[in-house]
């Protein structure tokens, strides 16, 4: 219940608050009811249940609505809450009750329909003279929007303006989205998205989610509280110390949640409303950011050992509190000494998965699988060799091996031996163990020391050469050509994000291989036309797996992730490249098509999840893939009683 000090203050404040709420009474079936109370917690209930019991009567027994009011300012309005006379001493109350009609509601993204209101919603829900009078479907708003984004050269004026869009109409940003996936894609997440994370602090406008600093050790369960939509099935949480190849950009990271949960929605199907950005706030390592005035995040050196670890285990512990068993943690851009240690810490008790270590090796495990129809053989025929060692390369790694271990029922430790890394150091060999991170050790094999990557290429002879360094141009002509000399078809992943720290281009990975490799990147690059043919690379992007994989989860009621699972997805996204799509030289098949995609992976991963017992949704439905299908998102407009 609101505390309010003073009588006649309370019987002013329910006098102006009883005019809102008996006028939106008449709006029975409108489709939201905002409640907020003067502790910033959503006090709804509450503050209810004090305006119908005021309605009626005051304490004299006055009808509240007959009431005279006493104190009024210029014009006759009444200053029920002290606004107009308040000074930066002498606090007020931002607290309201209103139903989402009228002026509101144009400003409720999640109801918001522009000009898409119909004749009738106008009348219904006061919106006369809020909008101009014509009407117009949402398709012309799709095209009236596109249109417009187009005139942007500037791909972060593209950003911000989805941004903006987003905020004022969620559907009809979705709705674009999935419309336009191939085109927004690189607009909403990677690569501009990098970019957008630079410059967080300078294009701030309005929070997208929830920001947990030092400063809310202790209570992150009441912040978590704080959060208005209760039903969360996704959590997408980073801290902002490796920021795709960008590095350590803070509190700023937040960017790369937000983009990767309206990929979840757009691409998976998972309501918006279900979807929570975290950014875990420890401080930043970054000078250019510390010095910088517009910088939003705690202006201190990162946090480590027992302090940071308190702060992960106590949001750890309050999501699980707060949401429950089977809500998804995903944790995003982590450094390598944290995310390996999360991920082993909390797998065994929580519902966690790690898009860098696991969703990037899914998806790279699937367009191996697919390469494999172009240049023959099995996975254990071939031999592979990566540039980087962190968590993508050695994710990555793990999975293709686990995959080969499947396949031929060989022991893991033997099919590990197939994989070569190379770190900063050159290549991983036994002579280095003792020196070695843990979760490289692993990939030590014997072999004389190597400096350089193209001696590396040359001694061990890969079929199959992966960029994950997060340093650009690092496969130069040498290298690509080294490749191309014993391979008649070189398999060729530059992964690296955003577009500048590519391993290399596709024109370069083309034109030195004389168009005789299959590439695919991490950033999406333009056709490619070498000797009067043109070339269509793929692009290996992390939106292939993870939002289908989500889906799997969530309809499935899955409490832990399975390596079993990630190759899972990874087979059903292998499957679903056409031959028309190999025609072109493609491994992955084209995002036109990816919310069926990710219905199909969606369907896998909850299979196995129901194989494994790990399923808590039943019975299992007959047809996984028209059950994922039907539970998936619609941004159509609906219409409003």
């Amino acid at each position: 219940m609101i505390s309010l000090n003073g009588s006649s203050f309370l019987n002013k404040s329910l006098y102006g608050a009883s005019r809102s709420f008996a006028h939106s009474q008449r709006r029975v079936s409108a489709p939201l009811v905002v409640a907020m109370s003067s502790n910033g917690r959503q006090g709804g209930r509450n503050v209810s249940v004090l305006m119908e019991s005021t309605l009626k009567e005051t304490r004299d027994g006055a009808s509240v609505l007959e009431m005279d009011p006493k104190s009024t300012v210029d014009g006759g309005v009444e200053d029920v809450y002290g606004e107009h006379t308040a000074t930066e001493d002498h606090p007020v109350t931002p607290w309201t009750v209103s139903v989402a009609s009228g002026y509101s509601l144009l400003r409720d993204p999640h109801h918001n329909k522009g000009l898409a209101f119909t004749e009738e919603e106008r009348d219904i829900h006061y919106l006369r003279g809020l909008l101009p009078p014509v009407v117009v479907t949402q398709e012309l708003q799709l095209k009236k929007v596109m249109h417009n984004i187009r005139q942007y050269e500037v791909p972060l004026q593209r950003y911000m303006a989805m941004m903006d869009l987003q905020e004022r109409n969620e559907r009809l940003f979705y709705k674009l989205l999935i419309d336009n996936v191939e085109e927004l894609l690189p607009v909403v997440y990677t690569p501009t998205v990098g970019e957008a994370c630079q410059k967080y602090g300078s294009i701030f406008r309005r929070p997208q989610g929830l920001f947990i600093s030092l400063k809310e050790k202790g209570k992150i369960l009441e912040v978590l509280k704080n959060w208005p939509e209760k039903k969360i099935q996704v959590i997408v949480v980073t801290d902002g110390e490796r920021i795709l190849g960008l590095g350590d950009l803070g509190c700023q990271g937040m960017g790369i949640p937000v983009g990767k949960l309206s990929l979840y929605t757009a691409l998976g199907g998972i309501r918006p409303s279900a979807c929570l950005p975290v950014t875990i706030d420890v401080g930043t390592n970054n000078e250019n950011l510390l010095e910088d005035e517009f910088y939003i995040g705690l202006r201190r050196r990162r946090a480590t050992g027992q302090e940071y670890a308190e702060l992960l285990h106590e949001f750890m512990d309050a999501v699980k509190q707060n949401y429950g068993e089977k809500v998804l943690i995903q944790f995003e851009d982590f450094a390598n000494h944290n995310a390996f240690d999360l991920l082993a810490k909390y797998g065994s008790t929580h519902l966690v998965f790690n898009d860098d270590i696991q969703g990037t090796a899914s998806v790279v495990l699937a367009g191996l699988m697919a390469a494999l129809k172009l240049v023959g053989g099995t996975l254990a025929e071939h031999r592979f060799l990566f540039l980087g060692a962190g968590e993508a390369g050695t994710g990555i790694a793990e999975l293709i091996a686990l995959e080969m271990s499947k396949q031929t029922q060989a022991p893991l430790e033997e099919t590990r031996k197939k994989i070569w890394l190379v770190d900063s150091k050159g290549l991983i060999v036994n002579s280095r163990k003792e020196s070695l991170q843990q979760f490289k050790k692993p990939w030590a094999h014997q072999h004389e020391p190597v400096k350089e990557l193209v001696d590396a290429v040359k001694a061990i002879k890969p079929t199959v050469l992966i960029g994950s360094s997060g340093a650009g141009r690092t496969f130069t002509k040498e290298v690509i050509e080294a490749m191309a000399s014993f391979n008649e078809k070189p398999i060729i992943l530059a992964l690296s994000n955003p577009t500048s720290q590519s391993e290399c281009t596709a024109e370069e990975a083309y034109t030195w291989s004389e168009g005789r490799a299959i590439f695919a990147s991490g950033s999406p690059f333009d056709p490619v036309e070498y000797r009067g043919k043109v070339y269509v690379s793929g692009q290996a992007n992390n939106a292939y797996i993870f939002p289908g994989f989500g889906l799997g989860l969530i309809i499935s009621g899955a409490i832990r992730v399975h390596d079993d699972m990630l190759l899972a997805a990874s087979e059903a996204l292998a499957t679903q490249v056409t031959e028309e799509n190999f025609d072109k030289g493609l491994i992955y098949p084209p995002f036109t098509n990816i919310r069926k995609i990710s219905a199909h992976i969606a369907a896998n991963v909850a299979a196995k999840a129901y194989e494994l017992g790990l399923a808590t949704r039943l019975p299992q439905p007959e047809n996984l893939v028209a059950y994922a299908e039907s539970c998936m998102y619609s941004p159509n407009y609906g219409s409003y009683r």
